[in-house]
């Protein structure tokens, strides 16, 4: 039986990448996860696959559709879940909207305004408003925590000055949050991948011929949140940014190959 066997946890844009590596993760250790996203469907970026593939590893897995950037659908995700359970244990604060084309390079003036709200309204603005319509349901558990993916470009130039906008304001939100949900015993806390081996980072790498052998995978992530959520007193950590290098080595965690990245974050700050 996993360490989390019994948990509800909701994954956020769980369709792909670090999502669905999380929520795979979770299953691995036992929980029910509700994972979100946009995509549905039988193909392989979908919130259906990756909830066939959490019940395929350990845990049962249920899909809701939501489209992160409208409220309403956000509200009636927690509603919906509300009526299927009474309570959560995990919220993993995942989802973000890559601007298409790519925000890479260049400056502010060169890329659509466009970008901030994908960047600033569904990579930050979405965590807020998922935040608020799980916490009855957070106050609800014997005891809760929440996870915020977000980025080393809260604390160094990344793809843009609106990505790090973003990045470094959930990374405040979330101590903030700890500060307000400390009296409620529930503790949140930044998670801080490295280079991520995602589906887009992948489709990039095969026209760009990028060498991601010390990428990170994302079921390495997901396993160094499971370690982190399962591992107890989470609440000693909370309100700080806890890197997945860091975990792998605490938790001597492997990916699905059975290796890990050796590389550690270069520009690291804090």
């Amino acid at each position: 039986m996993g360490q989390l066997a019994g948990k509800i946890a909701v994954v956020t844009g769980a369709s792909r990448g670090i999502g669905k590596g999380i929520a795979l993760a979770l299953a691995e250790q036992g929980a029910t996860v509700y994972v979100s996203g946009r995509t549905t469907g039988e193909g392989e970026r979908t919130i259906d696959t990756t909830a066939r593939l959490v019940t395929e590893a350990g845990g049962e897995g249920r899909a809701i559709q939501c489209d992160h950037g409208d409220d309403q659908q956000i509200e009636a995700l927690f509603a919906r879940i509300a009526g299927e359970v009474d309570h959560i244990d995990i919220l993993v604060n995942n989802v973000y909207k890559i601007p298409d084309p790519p925000a890479w390079g260049g400056g502010y003036w060169d890329h659509p305004i466009q970008i901030w709200d994908d960047q600033v309204g569904i990579g930050l603005r979405a965590h807020y408003v998922a935040s608020w319509h799980a916490a009855k349901l957070m106050f609800a558990a014997d005891s809760a925590a929440m996870l915020n993916v977000s980025s080393p470009g809260g604390q160094s130039y990344h793809f843009s000055s609106s990505y790090g906008a973003g990045k470094a304001g959930l990374d405040r939100l979330t101590k903030d949050m700890a500060v307000e949900l400390e009296p409620k015993g529930i503790p949140a806390v930044v998670l801080y991948p490295g280079s991520v081996s995602t589906e887009f980072i992948q489709d990039a790498a095969q026209s760009q011929g990028m060498d991601l052998s010390q990428s990170q995978t994302p079921l390495l992530v997901g396993r160094a949140a499971a370690a982190l959520l399962a591992s107890g007193n989470l609440m000693a950590r909370t309100g700080t940014i806890q890197w997945v290098e860091d975990l792998i080595e605490e938790f001597d965690l492997y990916d699905e190959n059975g290796s890990r990245p050796t590389e550690r974050y270069a520009q690291r700050t804090g």
